[in-house]
């Protein structure tokens, strides 16, 4: 405990410093790092996805120096502290798990998670569980965070197979307005269908952000390799038809 109490004093300290001393640490506000903050969690979530342990623990001390930093800003402006951001939190900890700290009973994850929702409802004296997802989330991430949500406090299909049942019952509604030649529709339809494919996953234990991301890279990185060989053979991806670039592909799988 001694070691970890002298290296958070110490980057404390060093960002102090720099505040005061550094010209760019000094320009900074916190609508100037609110940019900054979103990428560090960016290359933090690559990090944990690629498992580069040491790479994770770089991007963990980025986004500690950016608590650091919005912290001394705002006890600057007198508004809170390092110390009532920690103690805060702690607060908010103990309270939120009484099956810990007090007298409720929770034995399973589901308990904890309904528990958690409704005790953020009632902190922040919200009308709605959804309050709590921000408007600014990329679409997919929110969509997760939607169903999660609602699916903590109960409001979820009962079985696997009735979710699967509405993705193909979404697809064939989707299929109709794309066929009826109604674009506008249709794309609320397909909007269905991501959403209820999103909702499924997440049955299945299957974080629809996380899956996505992998095919991602692994779409960059075959498609990079069938660059290189294309590039091996002194030709343009233009030089090749659909279905030569196809048998390409197949090679790189």
């Amino acid at each position: 405990m001694s070691d970890f109490k002298s290296a958070f004093e110490k980057l404390f300290f060093i960002m102090c410093e720099l505040r005061e001393k550094c010209p760019w640490d000094q320009k900074q506000t916190m609508e100037s790092l609110r940019h900054l903050t979103i990428e560090e969690c960016y290359e933090l979530s690559d990090a944990i996805i690629k498992k580069q342990h040491d790479s994770v623990k770089e991007e963990l001390g980025d986004i500690l120096l950016h608590v650091l930093f919005y912290s001394i800003i705002a006890n600057e402006k007198k508004h809170f502290s390092i110390t009532d951001v920690i103690n805060s939190q702690s607060e908010k900890l103990i309270h939120r798990h009484p099956h810990i700290y007090g007298d409720v009973k929770a034995s399973t994850e589901a308990d904890v998670k309904r528990n958690w929702e409704l005790l953020k409802l009632q902190e922040k004296k919200k009308e709605s569980i959804l309050s709590g997802v921000p408007n600014s989330l990329p679409s997919m991430l929110k969509s997760y965070r939607i169903q999660e949500k609602v699916k903590n406090v109960g409001f979820n299909f009962s079985k696997k197979s009735d979710a699967f049942e509405k993705i193909i019952e979404e697809i064939k509604e989707c299929v109709d307005e794309i066929s009826s030649g109604n674009l506008e529709k249709a794309s609320d339809e397909f909007g269905d269908v991501l959403f209820a494919l999103i909702g499924y996953g997440q049955m299945l234990g299957i974080n629809s952000v996380n899956a996505l991301e992998k095919t991602n890279k692994k779409f960059i990185t075959r498609f990079n390799k069938m660059e290189t060989i294309i590039k091996q053979e002194n030709k343009k991806l233009k030089d090749y038809s659909i279905a030569e670039l196809n048998l390409l592909w197949s090679r790189v799988k």
